[in-house]
C-alpha cells in the first residue's frame, strides 16, 4: 500500500508548514466504523462513509451500513452506537466493497488516523481479492505537524481548532459525518 508520507518544512523564523502531494486532482475522504480495533481477529468494517472532492468543492457522496456476522463489541458501540438491529437488512460486504472500489477509482485517499482506517478497507479488500493500490494521506499525521502544540489531536479537537465548532448538524463517530469533517479539515490544512 502506498505511504502516508508528507514533507515537514520548517521556516528560519521557526514557523511550520506541510508540504502536501496535491498532483492527484481527486482526493476521497474516508472513515469507518467497525465491530471492534482489530482486522486481524476478526473485527469488520460495518459502516463506511466517503466524500469525493475536487480542490475545495464536494464532488460525490458515498456511505452504507453494512451487515456483518461478527458480534460488535460493546466499547466500539460505546462509541458509534451502531448496534446489529440497525444492520438487519443492510447490504454485505461482498456487495458494498466493490461499490466503494469503483467510488474511488484512482483518488488520493484522506483520513483521520489512516493507518486504522485503510488497515481495515484493505482487510475488506482481500476477502473479496480486491487490493488497494490507492495513494493516502493522514490528518491526523498533518495535525500533529502543524499545530504540535494542541493537547490533543482527535478529530473534534483538530476540527474546532480550525473552524471553531463542529458543525450543529453532524454526528461525530458516524462514518459519513467525520469523512465530511475530515474533507473540509484537509482543504484547510493543505492551504497552510
Amino acid at each position: 500500500m502506498p505511504s502516508e508520507d508528507f514533507l515537514a518544512h520548517v521556516s528560519k523564523d521557526g514557523r511550520r508548514s506541510v508540504v502536501v502531494d496535491v498532483a492527484a486532482k481527486r482526493f476521497i475522504a474516508v472513515d469507518v466504523e467497525t465491530t471492534g480495533l482489530s482486522p486481524a481477529r476478526g473485527d469488520r468494517i460495518i459502516e463506511i462513509g466517503a466524500i469525493a472532492f475536487h480542490g475545495d468543492m464536494i464532488c460525490e457522496e458515498f456511505h452504507s451500513l453494512i451487515c456483518v456476522k461478527k458480534q460488535i463489541h460493546w466499547a466500539a458501540q460505546q462509541v458509534h452506537g451502531i448496534t446489529h438491529e440497525m444492520l438487519a437488512g443492510k447490504p454485505k460486504a461482498d456487495e458494498i466493497m466493490p461499490r466503494f472500489r469503483e467510488f474511488i477509482r484512482d483518488g488520493t485517499l484522506v483520513a483521520h488516523n489512516a493507518r486504522f482506517d485503510m488497515g481495515f478497507i484493505s482487510h475488506e479488500f482481500l476477502q473479496l481479492g480486491i487490493g488497494l493500490t490507492n495513494p493516502y494521506r493522514c490528518t491526523l499525521k498533518l495535525s500533529r505537524s502543524l499545530y504540535p502544540k494542541l493537547r490533543n489531536h482527535k478529530l473534534e479537537t483538530v476540527y474546532r481548532h480550525l473552524f471553531g465548532r463542529m458543525p450543529e448538524d453532524g454526528q461525530t463517530h458516524r462514518a459519513l459525518d467525520d469523512a465530511r469533517l475530515v474533507a473540509r479539515m484537509w482543504m484547510e490544512m493543505r492551504k497552510r
